[in-house]
C-alpha cells in the first residue's frame, strides 16, 4: 500500500506542521552549546558550573536528538512519487549557504586565533562534509569543528529516497527489529573499536557516519508507525523526566562502578539517548495530532528552533574566542549567567544567519530546481514543494 493509502486508511490528520518538534531543535542545540561552554572536566571550555557539572557533559549528545528527528521527519514528510534529485537539490540548499558562510568564523576560531597550522586537504574535506570518512584528517575535527555531524547527515540524505522506498514496502515490525539490530549493533562496534584499536581510531570508527544509521532508522520508523495507525499514549511529562533520570545515574554510575561497568555504560549512551529522545518526539508529536498545544508551540520558540541551525554552526566558535580573549572563567556556579549572555549573542546572531543567508539561499535555490527533478515518475510535472518549516536539519540535523 502506498503511504498516501495507509494515511487515508488510517482516517487521521497527520500534520506537517510540527511546532513543538521546531522548538525542540533550539532546545537540543542549546545542550550542545552548553557541553561546549562548560568543557570537559574543567580542562577546556570557557568556565564550569558545579551545579551542572558534569551533567552538562551529556549535552554533547543533543546531536543525537538530531539524527532521530531527521529520520523521523523526512519520513513524515516523504513523498513516494518525488524524484530523487528533487529532495536532494533542497538539502543542499538547505545545509551549505548557512555552513559556507560559518566556515570562515570556524576557521578563525580554530585555526587562527589558535595558531595552528592549517592542512589544507582536511580543511577542504569539511567544506564538502565529507571529513568524518577519513581517518587521518587533521586536527581531528577539521574547519567548522562541528560540522562533522553535518557530514553524518549527508549519509542519510544521500540514502533516504532508497530508506524512504524500501520503509513504505515494508512491515512495521520487520522495520522495528532493523532498527533493534542496529542499535546492538552500535554497542557491539564500540565495544569492539574501544577493545582492538588504538583511541585515535576508536574515535573515529564511533564518528563514521555508518555508525549513525541506526538512529536515523530509529526516527524513521516510528514515524511511518505512527503514519499507519500505531498510537502509544505517553505524555510529554514522562519521556522528559526520564531523560533526567538517566543522566544523572549515567553520571552518578560513571563515578562510582568499575572500569568494566563504566565503558559498558559508554557503549550505550548514544542509543540510550536515542531511545529517549524518540519517545519525547512520539509524545509531542502525538499531542500535536489531537490539536492540543503547550509552550513549545510559542512562537518565541519556534523561533529560536528555526535560527537553531545557525545557533548550532557558530555557537562553539565564539565561545572558543571568547576563552582565547579572556580565558577562562573560574568554576563557579556565576558561570551560568554568562554561559545565558552568550547564548543570547549567539541567538542574536543565528538570527542574522537565518534571515540574512539561510531562508533567502533556501527560497533562491528552491525557485532554481532543475526542470528534470520536477517530474513524478509518472512523468507528469510536479510544483516546486515548499518549504517545511520541520524539515530536518542538524543542530543538525
Amino acid at each position: 500500500m502506498s503511504l498516501q493509502g495507509l494515511r487515508a486508511a488510517t482516517g487521521a490528520a497527520l500534520p506537517k506542521r510540527l511546532d513543538a518538534l521546531t522548538s525542540l531543535r533550539f532546545f537540543a542545540a542549546f545542550a550542545v552549546f552548553t557541553h561546549h561552554f562548560t568543557g570537559l572536566g574543567g580542562k577546556t571550555g570557557f568556565g564550569r558550573s558545579p551545579l551542572i557539572f558534569p551533567y552538562s557533559e551529556i549535552g554533547g549528545h543533543g546531536v543525537t536528538f538530531f539524527f532521530v528527528l531527521s529520520g523521523f521527519l523526512m519520513m513524515w514528510v516523504y513523498k513516494p512519487g518525488e524524484h530523487p534529485g528533487s529532495f536532494w537539490w533542497r538539502r543542499v540548499g538547505r545545509i551549505w549557504p548557512a555552513h559556507l558562510v560559518a566556515l570562515p568564523l570556524g576557521v578563525y576560531a580554530y585555526y587562527i586565533a589558535a595558531h595552528k597550522p592549517i592542512e589544507w586537504w582536511s580543511l577542504i574535506s569539511s567544506v564538502f562534509l565529507v571529513q568524518t570518512w577519513f581517518p587521518h584528517v587533521t586536527p581531528t575535527l577539521p574547519g567548522n569543528e562541528v560540522t562533522w555531524t553535518l557530514s553524518v547527515e549527508l549519509l542519510f540524505y544521500a540514502m533516504f529516497p532508497l530508506f524512504g522506498w524500501i520503509a513504505v514496502r515494508t512491515r512495521t515490525r520487520y522495520l522495528a527489529a532493523a532498527t533493534a539490530l542496529g542499535l546492538i549493533g552500535m554497542w557491539a562496534v564500540n565495544w569492539l573499536a574501544v577493545a582492538h584499536l588504538s583511541a585515535p581510531h576508536a574515535s573515529w570508527v564511533m564518528r563514521n557516519p555508518i555508525v549513525y544509521l541506526p538512529e536515523f532508522l530509529l526516527g524513521l520508523t516510528v514515524a511511518i508507525a505512527l503514519q499507519r495507525g500505531w498510537r502509544f499514549p505517553l505524555r510529554p511529562f514522562l519521556p522528559i523526566a526520564l531523560l533526567f533520570v538517566y543522566v544523572i545515574a549515567y553520571y552518578q554510575g560513571r563515578m562510582r562502578l568499575s572500569h568494566g561497568l563504566v565503558n559498558q555504560l559508554d557503549f550505550t549512551v548514544r542509543q540510550c539517548v536515542a531511545i529517549l529522545s524518540v519517545l519525547i518526539i512520539l509524545a509531542f508529536v502525538q499531542r500535536e495530532m489531537r490539536g492540543l498545544k503547550g509552550v513549545l508551540n510559542a512562537k518565541p520558540l519556534v523561533l529560536l528552533g528555526l535560527w537553531s541551525y545557525g545557533f548550532y554552526l557558530i555557537h562553539h566558535s565564539v565561545s572558543r574566542l571568547a576563552t582565547y580573549e579572556w580565558g577562562r572563567m573560574r568554576d563557579n556556579d556565576a558561570v551560568l549567567f554568562t554561559l545565558l549572555g552568550m547564548g543570547l549573542v549567539v541567538a542574536a546572531m543565528s538570527w542574522a544567519l537565518f534571515h540574512f543567508v539561510e531562508e533567502p539561499a533556501e527560497k533562491w535555490w528552491r525557485k532554481h530546481t532543475p526542470k528534470r527533478f520536477l517530474r513524478k515518475k509518472d512523468g507528469a510535472p510536479a510544483p516546486i514543494p515548499p518549504r517545511v518549516e520541520t524539515e530536518p536539519v542538524t543542530a543538525s540535523v
